[in-house]
């Protein structure tokens, strides 16, 4: 069994927090930036397509990987991804940087990595 999306999961957080913040299911959708026939297909065991799911986690605050649900055992055995993985969307996601500046910074700290794994070997 491959990877796949807990809707329900999804939904139920969805939920949780549109009654934590006294909210129509109408004004959630408007908030997050999707239809509310979105929202309303999820409650019937719909998954929502790829954007409408990035907005509604947006809209969380949450992790993706929340409403993942995994193959037995899948997790453990996957690699962790590289640092330089990990950090270059934080990078790509500062507003303060242009992108030559996360170019660079992207740069140095592969070269520093490099180094750095080199000395341990």
């Amino acid at each position: 069994m491959a990877g796949r999306l807990d809707t329900g999961r999804l939904y139920a957080a969805l939920d949780a927090q549109r009654e934590a913040r006294g909210l129509s299911w109408r004004q959630l959708a408007a908030e997050a930036g999707v239809s509310a026939s979105l929202v309303s297909r999820m409650g019937n065991g719909h998954r929502p397509d790829l954007d409408g799911f990035i907005a509604l986690v947006q809209w969380l605050g949450m992790p993706a990987e929340t409403f993942m649900v995994w193959p037995e055992g899948a997790p453990e055995r996957r690699p962790r991804p590289s640092l330089e993985a990990r950090l270059a969307p934080l990078l790509r996601a500062d507003d303060e940087l242009c992108e030559s500046d996360r170019d660079h910074l992207l740069d140095v700290v592969a070269v520093t990595l490099r180094h750095l794994r080199a000395r341990k070997r």
